[in-house]
């Protein structure tokens, strides 16, 4: 792609994008981080910061931050792909769905259940209109809080 399109092109972003996940599936974490933040950049550099393409990459390097446990960092890059899909895509798309339970999760990981059931509960709404209750992601997260919510409530 590069020697087709140079090396800011998005199309090589998304590529490298794709390299980089299949790195992190394979926990080649450290191998994965350049990439992912090179893909970012050429993002933000072509499409604009607040792009919801841009938000795709901040929220996948936002799960590797969280992975490798750079927690201050992942929180920020989670909210800040909430706030460019929220404020691109409006508040009730299931892209801001999904971004609201990516928060979620990250939040009750690290023991803030509190502050994250409202925002999954309000996930889960948002992709149920969107969605409907049988469509696979919507599914999927419902499925995902019960379990937590259950694992939390067993002493």
């Amino acid at each position: 792609s590069e020697a087709i399109f140079g090396e800011t092109h998005p199309s090589v972003a998304i590529r490298l994008n794709n390299f980089a996940g299949l790195l992190v599936e394979m926990n080649r974490f450290d191998d994965a981080e350049p990439i992912l933040r090179r893909a970012l950049a050429i993002g933000e550099n072509t499409l604009g910061e607040e792009h919801p393409k841009v938000a795709i990459r901040v929220s996948n390097l936002a799960e590797l931050m969280e992975k490798t446990n750079h927690f201050d960092e992942a929180e920020q890059l989670y909210r800040r792909a909430l706030e460019i899909r929220r404020s691109k895509l409006g508040p009730t798309h299931p892209d801001t769905g999904q971004s609201l339970h990516n928060l979620a999760s990250f939040l009750k990981k690290t023991d803030r259940f509190e502050e994250g059931e409202p925002l999954h509960k309000k996930a889960i709404e948002i992709l149920r209109t969107a969605l409907g209750d049988d469509h696979p992601t919507t599914k999927k997260i419902t499925e995902n809080y019960e379990i937590f919510k259950a694992n939390r409530d067993t002493p």
